[in-house]
């Protein structure tokens, strides 16, 4: 049971941490000073340490070199004791398990980093294999360079050993990468250790310069976590080594690891500044879940619309006029890098309201494949009497190549720029004849769409199928048929484009035919949070940010998920949910 590691952020795999001793450490951070190594069993048997409150004791260990053979990893691997203090143990890639401890020193750890195959393997392996809520350190392997890359991998705790040796070897190393000191004629840097003369700073000051660095760097890691961007940093920061590059590429092939740690929403932006964006967990997930779960429920002509830089795209001037010549007769949807396509009713949720994107005038290669994909899986989904296509002439290699593919005959309205006049007349002309649909229809469909989204297949239709609503788009409550004011089931929560349910929608969701999301307590009455030790099972699919249905002897309540379902099945510390609502029983 882990006592001194508390998680209390995530953004993916990365976490803001907490090693609770006397001078509590935030993570992800050096350990250096931290550290009580209890010995190697290698030369000797070793007693058991007491510990302390002031450090994290590394108990008796045997540690293992990259490239052990598994048979011979387990035959030596060790039995570590249980004791009344902050504890880590030495474990290898191979060797990874559950040994009750609040941390896990990675013996193989330099045998892998450098090693992009390699590395994503052997983290997600031990990620798996030890417990949500501790602690992972690599020892002897950061640099300023490859430290967000760690981080955003799972890797908590680190130390300055590598940083300083290469200090003394004539190396000065930046957030960027190592340079060699006798190749540098200034110092770019304004540490203390940098503020001598060049000809007077020598391999000493070049040691304390990379530590000191390294530490900074761990502080801006920390602050892009606490923000929900670490990823939009990291996709630059990456480019300056080749092996930094390739892991986060392989990181992003083992989606289920990362999506299962990934919030489903947050308020930050999402910048798009390069192809490995389309990779990343949020954008695959809206995709999957667009063209896998959303149901078009209108049976109106379908028109596809360019995106706008202001989001949601209802509130740019473009969509105010693309909506005023469509006139309530068609379905729209954007099509946009790199979301893929954005059904109107979907414009914002997470990510497709909080996306911002490098705009050149041209689609990349990668660009055009991955929106053709989606769009295609969309169609092949969802059937419309007519497609028209009222898109600038850069968006039709995407349009075309979906057309040869489908089988299908697109109608285009874009003469020259899709807001000139002639265009908004062509647009208005293709839809002439078509009956509008309804408000009450357009708001039902929103709230219907939503639930797909958020529940799955068809949930809007099994929660929803019988409501009325109130307000304004996109701030709807969405009520019982009879609009009775004791029947209020949810209410749209307009930053995250997301439904927030009371314990009455809780009740339609628990009784209805679509998967719920549960998570099962103690007997307690939960007020405010409800915390990870009082939690006796959870539902997998769980992810940060979900609505959940929380259940226990003696209550029933609704709220939003702050750890993934596994994590809260296995945490032993923290707060799992945030309660909205609670029924005593």
């Amino acid at each position: 049971m882990t006592e001194s590691f508390e998680v209390h952020d995530r953004d993916g795999a990365a976490r803001i941490g907490e090693v609770r001793l006397d001078d509590p450490l935030t993570t992800p951070a050096l350990c250096d000073e931290i550290l009580a190594d209890a010995g190697s069993r290698w030369p000797e048997e070793r007693e058991t340490p007491t510990g302390d409150s002031e450090h994290l004791t590394v108990l008796p260990h045997r540690a293992l070199p990259a490239g052990t053979p598994e048979e011979v990893a387990g035959a030596f691997a060790p039995e570590y004791p249980d004791i009344d203090a902050p504890s880590a143990a030495v474990v290898s890639t191979e060797t990874a398990t559950d040994h009750g401890t609040d941390a896990y020193v990675l013996s193989d750890a330099q045998g892998i980093v450098g090693h992009a195959r390699a590395f994503v393997e052997a983290i997600v392996a031990v990620r798996r294999a030890i417990p949500d809520d501790t602690a992972l350190y690599l020892p002897g392997v950061a640099t300023p360079a490859n430290a967000a890359l760690l981080a955003y991998a799972g890797v908590d705790l680190l130390d300055s050993d590598r940083a300083v040796v290469k200090g003394t070897q004539g190396k000065y190393l930046t957030s960027d990468g190592e340079h060699f000191l006798e190749d540098l004629t200034e110092l770019p840097c304004a540490c203390p250790a940098c503020q001598v003369e060049r000809g007077e700073f020598d391999r000493e000051d070049c040691a304390s310069h990379n530590a000191t660095v390294l530490e900074a760097e761990l502080s801006t890691v920390r602050e892009r976590i606490r923000r929900g961007r670490l990823r939009d940093y990291l996709e630059g920061q990456a480019r300056h080594e080749g092996w930094l590059t390739a892991a986060l590429r392989r990181l992003d092939q083992e989606y289920a690891y990362l999506e299962a740690r990934t919030p489903v929403i947050r308020r930050a932006e999402l910048l798009a500044t390069s192809e490995e964006t389309l990779r990343r967990a949020e954008i695959q997930r809206f995709a999957e879940r667009v063209t896998t779960r959303y149901h078009n429920r209108f049976d109106n002509p379908l028109v596809l619309v360019p995106c706008s830089a202001t989001k949601p795209y209802s509130e740019s001037q473009s969509h105010e006029q693309f909506h005023s010549a469509i006139g309530f007769r068609a379905h729209t949807v954007s099509m946009t890098s790199p979301i893929g396509v954005v059904p109107q009713e979907l414009e914002c949720t997470y990510p497709a309201q909080h996306y911002d994107s490098v705009v050149t005038g041209e689609w990349t290669a990668g660009e055009i494949e991955f929106v053709a994909s989606v769009l295609e899986a969309y169609l092949e989904r969802n059937e419309y009497p007519q497609v028209i296509a009222h898109v600038p002439e850069d968006y039709r290699p995407i349009t075309e190549r979906v057309e040869d593919s489908l089988g299908i005959d697109f109608t285009y309205t874009v003469s020259d720029h899709p807001t000139t006049t002639d265009s908004l007349a062509a647009l208005d002309d293709a839809l002439d004849g078509e009956l509008k649909y309804s408000k009450r229809e357009r708001q039902h469909n929103t709230v219907r769409a939503i639930a797909d989204y958020q529940f799955g297949p068809r949930a809007g239709d099994a929660l929803f199928g019988e409501i009325s609503t109130e307000s304004f788009y996109p701030k709807l409550r969405v009520r019982g048929a009879d609009g009775d004011e004791d029947d209020h089931l949810a209410t749209m929560v307009p930053q995250y484009g997301t439904l927030s349910l009371t314990l009455a929608g809780a009740r339609r969701w628990v009784e209805s035919d679509a998967p719920t999301k549960r998570v099962e307590i103690d007997g307690f009455v939960p007020h405010g949070s409800v915390l990870a030790p009082g939690i006796v099972d959870a539902s997998d699919e769980i992810r940060v940010g979900d609505e959940v249905v929380v259940e226990g002897p003696k209550a029933f309540a609704v709220g939003r998920a702050a750890m993934h379902g596994s994590a809260m099945a296995e945490g032993t510390r923290g707060v799992a949910v945030t309660v909205r609502h609670v029924e005593e029983r």
